[in-house]
């Protein structure tokens, strides 16, 4: 990782380090997770922002965001599959499938207000 404050969120947060390894068994548990796309922290100075911010919504949303850092080898393959292309990102997903996605540092009633509607968002299943 180049960046101590990314390193920071795995090795003393103990956010999972998501790699293709991993990637399958973590998106099929259940729940509601957050995976941190960090991109180029060396090209882009929000992805030390946001790696500063990302903690402190865990807090916020204390139990309901379950975040983890994506391997920086798999993050272009995320990025397609998912369709998510600014970095950083955030995408969240519930019982493995993809809820949303905030791309960029926000102000953080921007987050508020879209993370709660992304958790609170209806699933397809209940829709029907």
């Amino acid at each position: 990782m180049d960046s101590p404050l990314i390193e920071r969120l795995v090795s003393e947060l103990n956010y999972p380090l998501v790699n293709a390894e991993n990637l399958d068994t973590l998106l099929s548990q259940q729940g509601e997770r957050v995976l941190f796309l960090t991109g180029d922290p060396v090209k882009n100075l929000e992805t030390n922002d946001l790696a500063v911010i990302l903690p402190e919504l865990a807090r916020t949303f204390a139990g309901r965001l379950n975040p983890a850092v994506v391997d920086r080898s798999i993050e272009q393959s995320l990025r397609e599959r998912f369709d998510v292309w600014p970095v950083p990102s955030l995408i969240f997903f519930k019982d493995g499938e993809k809820r949303g996605a905030i791309a960029k540092v926000r102000d953080w009633a921007d987050y508020l207000a879209e993370i709660e509607a992304i958790l609170d968002r209806p699933t397809p299943q209940a829709v029907h």
